[in-house]
């Protein structure tokens, strides 16, 4: 063990060198994989000496998402006092499902949980879990609002056609979480959103109204907190309002810009996120622990309780349900995803984890000013996002985005909304500083200038 820990050691050293000096690697094309790295699996033990090159060619050809040239998906950066606990989590490599097996980790995950249901706003009767991500989370809340409905269907199945509702710019797991319950994609509704991304609430009341007339049991509507392409906010206030007229669960979707509810200055993004009754959040994105770090609450536990509760004689031996948390969870044997979250929580507490997310905000508000003061950009979401999406001068997002990561520039993504494509630069990374984000517009108009001949145009939409 010590030996391999020296090796690990090794290898992050160079990784973090590599960060700086090559931030973005040489792209690997995956028809090429097999020649480039060496994944194969002998018959007889690898030496030394070549399991190294093989682990360490590996680990510094793999995308560098720490980096300051990583703006493509919804994470980004790598917190240390998040890492330790990881680590550590690893060390110990217990199961969370008995208080037998996890010991003290089973409060570690309560006392993370207990908290932020308070702070939200939630019920005394209220709890959560730690589902494997914010797809998961998004479909244990489905299924919690299914058997609310009628607790029967975890017997005798659907029978009756149920409509869920969720809006054209959430999570494509969604559609998929319909399936898996049996609710059938079909009967998932996607509402309108106005230009800036958001659900709209009248919409939604209208849809439900047209199938409670075609004798349908509408159940649950999916609400989303920093929608994943423009970063849009529901108002999570009307539609409670809404759910609560025609008694359906409300879920907010809150995996990518959740963590806001640790904002005093951001947190009424979710104003009437206490008339909820389930909310889910990734500290591995907006506070930047390792994936995967997903939560999710609920205002009445015993809906947990009822959905995935199951006896087992075999596994519950000792200690109340409270400690056993394999009852409340989706999975039996699971990691341990809260203790690098209790470690970072721990380390900065609730004031730090507060100034990291409005730090994020900031340096978004560095970006987003940068596209607004230049004429050369086009920019196509507001203020309340992490996600700056724009267009620079007239060339075509997808093509630019994929060309900048073939020339070990940046690795940033494209998205789209109501027909308009354009680049999505995500602003997640906290240990990154002003510099970084402004050297992301230098490096990609400098790529521009040299390479405007071969870059095409794109269309732009005429709106009558």
């Amino acid at each position: 063990m010590h030996e391999d820990l020296l090796l690990f050691n090794s290898i992050v050293d160079e990784l973090l060198f590599q960060e700086k000096e090559n931030p973005v690697p040489d792209p690997v094309k995956a028809k090429e994989l097999y020649e480039k790295i060496d994944l194969s699996l002998p018959e007889n033990p690898t030496i030394t000496s070549e399991f190294s090159k093989a682990l360490k060619d590996l680990v510094l050809k793999t995308p560098k998402t720490a980096s300051n040239r990583f703006f493509n998906q919804l994470w980004g950066g790598r917190n240390s006092k998040a890492v330790l606990g990881d680590l550590l989590a690893v060390m110990l490599n217990t199961s969370m499902y008995t208080y037998k097996v996890s010991g003290p980790q089973t409060a570690v995950e309560s006392e993370i949980i207990e908290k932020i249901c308070k702070m939200i706003g939630y019920s005394n009767h209220s709890g959560g879990t730690f589902p494997t991500g914010g797809s998961m989370s998004n479909f244990m809340a489905l299924i919690m609002a299914r058997d609310k409905k009628d607790l029967e269907i975890r017997n005798s199945g659907v029978i009756k056609t149920m409509v869920a509702y969720t809006s054209f710019e959430s999570h494509y797991s969604n559609a998929k979480n319909a399936s898996f319950a049996g609710i059938g994609r079909e009967n998932l509704r996607y509402i309108p959103t106005n230009n800036k991304g958001e659900m709209i609430p009248e919409k939604l009341e209208g849809c439900i109204k047209k199938d409670i007339q075609k004798g349908l049991i509408p159940f649950y509507v999916n609400a989303t907190a920093g929608t994943t392409v423009l970063g849009a906010f529901d108002s999570v206030k009307e539609l409670s309002n809404i759910c609560k007229r025609y008694e359906l669960w409300l879920h907010v979707d809150g995996a990518y810009q959740g963590a806001v509810v640790f904002s005093p200055k951001y947190k009424s993004l979710l104003e009437g996120i206490e008339h909820s009754d389930s909310f889910s959040f990734n500290a591995h994105k907006m506070l930047g622990t390792p994936l995967t770090c997903s939560l999710l609450l609920v205002n009445e536990k015993q809906n947990l309780f009822n959905s995935f509760n199951n006896e087992a004689d075999y596994l519950y031996q000792t200690h109340s349900d409270n400690y056993n948390l394999g009852k409340t969870s989706f999975q039996c044997g699971r990691r341990n995803d809260a203790l690098k979250f209790w470690t970072l929580w721990k380390a900065v507490g609730t004031k730090g984890l507060s100034n990291i997310v409005e730090y994020l905000f900031e340096t978004s508000k560095i970006a987003r000013n940068y596209v607004r003061n230049n004429p050369n950009y086009t920019l196509y979401n507001d203020d309340h996002s992490l996600s700056i999406c724009f267009n620079y001068k007239e060339f075509e997002a997808k093509e630019l985005c994929t060309k900048l990561y073939y020339a070990k520039k940046l690795l940033v993504a494209y998205g789209s909304f109501k027909g308009e494509e354009f680049v999505r630069f995500v602003t997640i990374n906290a240990e990154n500083k002003e510099t970084d984000i402004l050297n992301f517009f230098k490096i990609l108009e400098e790529f521009v200038e040299e390479n405007k001949l071969s870059l095409q145009k794109r269309t732009i939409l005429k709106v009558s």
